[in-house]
């Protein structure tokens, strides 16, 4: 589909209305407003994507509180994430209907009401009901704080508000798994959801106080019930697909095989009839434009491939090479020190350079980082893992930015928030799709090492390395089980080692390939600075 068909709703074989009126067009926020509307909003968006993750490290002492399985345990992350991919793409059509302030401000102090509740959940059922709640409300809270940020910033700031906005977004998710576990170890798993409880009021009453007179209020749209339902069906099939697909070993269980064939047949039918439905609920036509379809799918994938290597590392460090939960979260951590000092160099420079050149960098900068990875041993000391970290902090600083840039190009002030809400789905899914098959992929090729390794070792007679590695072990007091037992462990430590190091290999490679798809957008270098000009006046 060209764009100039995105562009023009009226044509096609179902007419479809005018595009609704411009709202009024409201001026950049200024001096301490300014700062104010910045904190509330990445505020409110850090807590969002902080609870994406921060459960992860609670599983076991939820399950064990509340009396269930860890398989059972895992709906917790499950039901967040079906209910909130379900809610992302919609914010266009609920910013239609309530209004962009009104429906921001009403989703953090909802997310507030959900993460008291899960707090307070007395068991499993209701922990889930509410997971579900808090997942529905949170859908608008992102691509709305990135719309209502791009309004606060004249046009020759707006690469600085976008990479504001890309810190937040970014640094949350590694940031999750360690507050998680601290909050877990030293006070309890509730408190996971209280600390939302102080940071969502504040965030919302600053909110409200700055921007409740820059919001043009809402309007009458019609409801698409039937494009709702089939977004629903499909998208919450596909996200259970994608959450348990590596328990049930995938295409092997009946139940993966049925939601797949739910997802597929229920995508189709959904395409279909927003493509053709005079006011679909979900704006497919804006794939019709170059920018936002490459920019989308080269973010999309980027971020899936980024987000699988980032639970990743955490989980070989504490599983393989002896890390606790805190030791591996403070690994990770200075992955933020080059993204805080770099990004507002990007921001102030995405409007004067092709943001495809800023891309490039950081697809370059992660395919590097992982090749370095690629080398890691069982040997391997803090220092070494620290150096890749801390780079790829730089390459997260080249990379929300200009992809925002390019896929905001040329899109009219009414079609921020759907173009927000559905890149930002997009992304989202490609990130739990990546961890998903990530994850599946190193317990593969850790089971193929094992199995080379053992093959080794048993063939013919054992050699001297295995059996002086024996001895010692009787002569440390183990019996003949307990040694191979603990033979066993160093074989898995370092199938688990070798498995990983190919993943991060085979993520270089991705990420080099990728440079290809970011150079097939239009090289619009005045994008960045006139999309967030027109933003502006949306709200």
């Amino acid at each position: 589909m060209s764009a100039t068909t995105a562009s023009a709703p009226d044509e096609g074989p179902a007419p479809r209305p005018a595009a609704p009126p411009r709202a009024p067009a409201f001026p950049p926020l200024q001096g301490g407003a300014r700062v104010a509307g910045t904190l509330a909003l990445s505020l409110a968006t850090f807590m969002t994507v902080l609870d994406t993750s921060i459960a992860n490290v609670s599983i076991p002492a939820i399950s064990g509180d509340l009396g269930v399985s860890p398989q059972q345990g895992t709906w917790v992350i499950t039901s967040f994430g079906v209910a909130n991919a379900i809610a992302v793409p919609l914010t266009g059509w609920l910013t239609q209907r309530f209004g962009q302030v009104r429906l921001f401000t009403a989703s953090v102090l909802l997310f507030v009401i959900a993460s008291w509740l899960c707090g307070l959940a007395p068991n499993i059922e209701s922990l889930i009901a509410f997971r579900v709640f808090q997942g529905l409300v949170s859908g608008p809270m992102i691509p709305l704080s990135q719309t209502l940020l791009l309004a606060s910033y004249p046009p020759a700031k707006a690469g600085m508000a976008m990479a504001l906005w890309a810190m937040t977004t970014m640094v949350a998710p590694v940031v999750g798994p360690l507050l998680g576990g601290w909050l877990t170890d030293n006070l309890s798993w509730p408190w996971i959801f209280y600390i939302n409880v102080p940071v969502g009021l504040f965030a919302a009453a600053l909110t409200w106080s700055i921007y409740r007179t820059r919001d043009p209020g809402p309007r009458k749209v019609p409801v698409d019930a039937i494009g709702l339902g089939l977004l629903v069906l499909w998208v919450g099939a596909m996200q259970i697909m994608v959450d348990k697909g590596k328990e049930l070993d995938w295409f092997a269980s009946t139940e993966i095989v049925v939601l797949a064939v739910v997802a597929v047949v229920g995508f189709l039918f959904f395409l279909a009839w927003e493509l053709t439905d005079r006011h679909p609920i979900v704006d497919l036509r804006l794939f019709g434009r170059r920018n936002f379809l490459f920019g989308t799918t080269a973010l999309s994938v980027a971020y899936g491939v980024f987000f699988g290597n980032v639970v990743l590392l955490p989980l070989w460090l504490q599983q393989w090479m002896g890390y606790t939960a805190t030791w591996a979260g403070m690994v990770t951590a200075p992955v933020g020190i080059l993204a805080i000092a770099l990004s507002p160099w990007v921001g102030k420079n995405v409007g004067r350079m092709d943001p495809r050149k800023l891309a490039t960098v950081a697809f370059l900068g992660f395919g590097l980082v992982l090749w370095m990875r690629s080398w890691f041993s069982t040997e391997v000391t803090p220092g070494v893992i620290l150096l890749p970290i801390v780079l790829q902090g730089a390459a997260m600083a080249f990379f929300f930015v200009p992809l925002q840039a390019i896929i905001f190009s040329g899109l009219k002030p009414e079609q921020m928030p759907a173009a927000s809400g559905l890149s930002n789905f997009v992304r989202i899914t490609a990130g739990a799709v990546g961890t998903s098959l990530f994850t599946t992929l190193w317990d593969h090729r850790a089971s193929m090492h094992h199995a080379h390794l053992v093959e080794a070792i048993s063939s013919g007679a054992r050699d001297a390395t295995t059996q002086q590695v024996l001895a010692q072990l009787a002569a440390a007091g183990q019996s003949a089980e307990q040694a191979g037992a603990t033979l066993n462990r160093l074989i898995d430590q370092q199938a688990y080692t070798m498995a990983v190091t190919d993943v991060f290999y085979m993520s270089g490679l991705l990420f080099l390939a990728l440079v290809a798809l970011v150079w097939m957008t239009s090289p619009r270098r005045a994008a960045a600075g006139a999309t967030p000009a027109d933003a502006g006046g949306a709200h």
